[in-house]
């Protein structure tokens, strides 16, 4: 887990690819595969360092228990010390099951905290009926724990976004916004006060709730505010399952390439100096006329 110096992020090596169907439904296969993956992660991106304060966002799902269980075993075996502290906010969301989180942390023995604050009833008043709430909820989530984080000396802010999301956020951004960008594994906060990081990065979803199942916890569904998932992410998550079923490999593939960008071979001049590329003399490279009037 210490953090390596490497010329660029790695993508998922070759020896932690996807195992046989068989051996992910061995429960200590699958423990021991996802720790693997997520120091790996945290090695190849530089996630945790000695001393680190890191708050993990847990919200009830799968992802998030998941992210606290694997993080809670890589913290006993680790080569650098670093605290956990589990977060929760609870947004007052009707009929949300408010003492199931803490009993189950309480038991885990973990550090922990609860936010309250009403988001729920804001977003209910300004997001006309029908529309999902799922861009502003999570606006005023991230505003909550980012407030948290600074007044609490949290140094890393640990969030479950797992391989299926980078993925399905890079097909997001290339049909609908024409950009090549994903999830980064780790990343500053527009604000530049927080550093971000998805241990989860290496770690598919099926294997993810596959664990969960093992492990038995106490699942809270996302369901509670009655809104629906977006609209743009349900198609291209419904693209990539029909891909994982018929062309078994090719999303790994396509998270391998996320880690192996080649600027030369796109076409982005603020990556790539094109325009001096071959030229006789660089400074003295030839500016064309852009406008039609030229």
């Amino acid at each position: 887990m210490t953090p390596t110096s490497l010329p660029q992020p790695l993508a998922l090596p070759q020896r932690l690819a996807d195992p046989a169907p068989r051996a992910r439904r061995t429960p200590s296969a699958l423990g021991k595969r996802l720790c693997r993956q997520v120091g790996q992660a945290i090695a190849d991106f530089g996630m945790i360092e000695a001393g680190d304060k890191v708050m993990v966002c847990l919200s009830g799902g799968k992802d998030s228990y998941t992210l606290l269980d694997i993080l809670l075993q890589l913290q006993r075996k680790a080569p650098v010390p670093f605290e956990l502290v589990a977060v929760n906010l609870d947004q007052k969301q009707p009929g949300f099951p408010a003492e199931v989180l803490p009993a189950y942390l309480r038991a885990l023995g973990v550090a922990w905290h609860v936010i309250e604050q009403d988001t729920y009833s804001v977003v209910s008043r300004v997001v006309p009926e029908g529309k999902t709430m799922c861009s502003l909820c999570s606006r005023l989530r991230r505003g909550a724990l980012y407030r948290y984080a600074a007044e609490n000396g949290i140094s890393k802010i640990a969030l479950g976004h797992h391989r299926d999301d980078l993925v399905a956020t890079f097909f997001m951004n290339l049909f609908f916004h024409a950009r090549l960008a994903a999830m980064a594994p780790k990343l500053r906060s527009d604000d530049g006060r927080h550093v971000v990081i998805r241990p989860l990065a290496y770690v598919r979803e099926a294997d993810i709730a596959d664990y969960a199942q093992v492990r038995g916890f106490p699942l809270i569904p996302c369901t509670l505010c009655g809104s629906q998932e977006n609209l743009q992410r349900r198609q291209v998550g419904r693209m990539l399952q029909q891909w994982d079923r018929e062309h078994p490999g090719r999303i790994e593939q396509i998270a391998r390439a996320m880690g192996n960008v080649q600027p030369a071979q796109l076409a982005d001049p603020a990556l790539f100096d094109f325009r001096t590329l071959g030229a006789a003399d660089a400074a003295a490279a030839t500016v064309w006329p852009l406008d039609d009037d030229a």
